[in-house]
């Protein structure tokens, strides 16, 4: 059974005076539990769009949404919402990290609104665990101010983390790094997903990011670019 499945998923925007302006125009794809994904595409292609709607930030026009055998298209906003806190974790470019904040608060943040969250001492001892398998043992308490880029993508990622996701979403993780630090970020995601079995999808336009995942989707204009490309590694 495939982890994601959409049959003819289709995304519109309706603008002020009636206007129209369709984003995705059919989407059929799969994806299976523990791939690595690079959903690759040109700026404006729908690559975001796709990522908002399979992450439960946003919802289809029309077509259908699979996740793990369940039809997840309309189901409501509260449905959603448990999903996206359960199930899902995201890593963005701006890192998105609260400034005033430790590392390790960051990490924390999330399980405040988690409805599985842990007592206090065990929430600690987890997000600890994150930040010392992701490298960060020394600055776990340091503001972000206090980070290069890549530690404070690795914040990020430990943040994701938290809940425990089973797919983890990276919008442009490394738009912001270095060629040197987007190497280790990148790897850090391969290890991710060979050790923990997270499903890691990887939206990007960067080619060279590629190289690093097991599976590459390409989207132009709102459509999958003859077919859906994939590779072995």
């Amino acid at each position: 059974m495939n982890l994601i499945e959409l049959k003819n998923l289709t995304k519109t925007y309706k603008l002020s005076g009636g206007l129209e302006v369709p984003v995705l125009k059919g989407i059929s794809l799969s994806i299976d539990q523990g791939d690595l994904v690079a959903l690759m595409g040109a700026s404006g292609s729908g690559k975001s769009t796709l990522m908002n709607i399979l992450g439960f930030l946003d919802d289809p026009t029309s077509g259908e949404y699979w996740l793990d055998g369940r039809n997840v298209t309309n189901i409501s906003a509260d449905e959603r919402a448990e999903l996206r806190s359960s199930r899902i974790g995201f890593v963005f470019q701006n890192f998105n990290l609260l400034s005033r904040t430790s590392a390790l608060q960051n990490v924390l943040m999330p399980l405040e609104y988690s409805s599985t969250r842990g007592t206090k001492k065990e929430n600690k001892e987890w997000a600890e665990e994150l930040l010392i398998r992701l490298g960060l043992k020394e600055r776990m308490h340091h503001h972000p101010a206090q980070l290069s880029g890549g530690q404070q993508q690795r914040v990020a990622i430990a943040r994701a983390l938290v809940n425990r996701p089973k797919i983890l979403f990276a919008d442009e993780p490394t738009g912001n790094l270095d060629s040197v630090t987007t190497d280790e970020i990148l790897r850090m995601f391969q290890q991710l997903n060979k050790e923990d079995n997270i499903t890691i999808i990887l939206v990007t336009h960067d080619a060279e990011v590629c190289d690093y995942t097991k599976t590459t989707i390409h989207i132009k204009d709102g459509l999958i670019a003859n077919g859906d490309f994939s590779k072995e590694v």
